[in-house]
């Protein structure tokens, strides 16, 4: 009988693209080919791997393209960008994958599934959009944009104008089925990349793509529970979780309780946009079931599997 323990491993945008770079495809495909190689030494560790990522900059990149040519190709919506990321940047670390297997001689199969996530079309956060994303608008540009799409615009300290979209919370993943029999089958799936495809029930209840981003780790750990995953391993580009972070006082965390998690999140020691709702996913999975989370940075992650390292969160 198989026993190989299962991983669900969310990679941050810092396995694809690095601040300062210009995010070609010879700089994307250095950093993918290095994630891969990180991800066989946990397969030769005896771990089964599902993966889900970010898409930020390359969603970012593609909204820069149908800006540019707006009045050449008709601009397409976000949830078709989306989409547009997973095949992407599904590709790459399927092909690289592929290959760091085949030089290490293990024959297991690879696939990139297109992945829907559903959300409440009444969820507060249609409302109240958070999540910037794109370029960065002139006050006029802005102005007119607001007025021809009616988007929410807000502007950032001395960046200038940017679009802000609806970030609702995940509540099921349409393909998860597929997705663990695929993993059940010993196959590693790549799955729910930029946090899913948000999609609605329409009045008629079908499926409907909306305008919004979900959060990838929130997206994450509701995978991690489908599949009946044993560790939720989140990557980020920092080796811990730390309280009073980026302060002389600041704390690096090597193990923490849900309930300690859960008060750090109250008294706002994470940033809402970075490390918050990596916590928060990680304490979803453990209250949801699941044996272990852990949060650090992809160059650790084999010695935090072995906990020598990174933010291990239990019960």
């Amino acid at each position: 009988m198989h026993t190989n323990k299962k991983i669900l491993i969310a990679l941050g945008g810092n396995a694809l693209s690095r601040s300062g770079e210009k995010g070609t495809i010879e700089e994307q495909l250095l950093h993918v080919k290095e994630t891969c190689e990180y991800c066989v030494d946990l397969i030769n560790e005896g771990y089964d791997l599902v993966i889900t990522h970010g898409n930020g900059p390359q969603v970012g990149n593609i909204l820069l393209k149908n800006e540019f040519s707006a009045d050449k190709i008709p601009p397409m919506p976000l949830d078709v960008c989306g989409a547009q990321t997973q095949g992407m940047i599904g590709y790459l670390i399927q092909q690289q994958l592929y290959n760091q297997l085949k030089k290490h001689k293990i024959n297991k199969p690879v696939v990139t599934i297109c992945s829907q996530v559903l959300v409440d079309q009444h969820d507060i956060a249609f409302k109240k959009p958070t999540k910037p994303i794109g370029p960065f608008y002139t006050e006029k540009r802005a102005e007119e944009l607001r007025k021809e799409k009616g988007w929410y615009i807000i502007e950032q300290a001395g960046k200038g104008f940017r679009r802000v979209v609806p970030s609702p919370t995940p509540i099921e993943i349409i393909e998860s089925s597929v997705i663990k029999k695929f993993v059940d089958e010993q196959v590693i799936v790549i799955a729910c990349g930029g946090g899913g495809i948000p999609v609605i029930n329409n009045q008629h209840g079908y499926l409907e793509g909306v305008e919004a981003v979900i959060d990838k780790d929130r997206t994450a750990a509701i995978l991690a529970e489908k599949i009946g995953a044993d560790i939720l391993l989140i990557l980020t580009d920092v080796e811990h979780v730390a309280i009073n972070f980026n302060t002389p006082k600041q704390l690096n965390l090597s193990k923490i309780t849900v309930e300690e998690g859960q008060n750090y999140l109250k008294n706002g020691e994470f940033g809402i946009g970075s490390m918050g709702p990596k916590v928060e996913a990680a304490c979803h999975f453990i209250m949801s079931g699941g044996k272990k989370a852990i949060i650090t940075s992809l160059e650790m992650c084999k010695d935090a599997l072995h906990g020598k390292s990174g933010t291990l969160i239990i019960k």
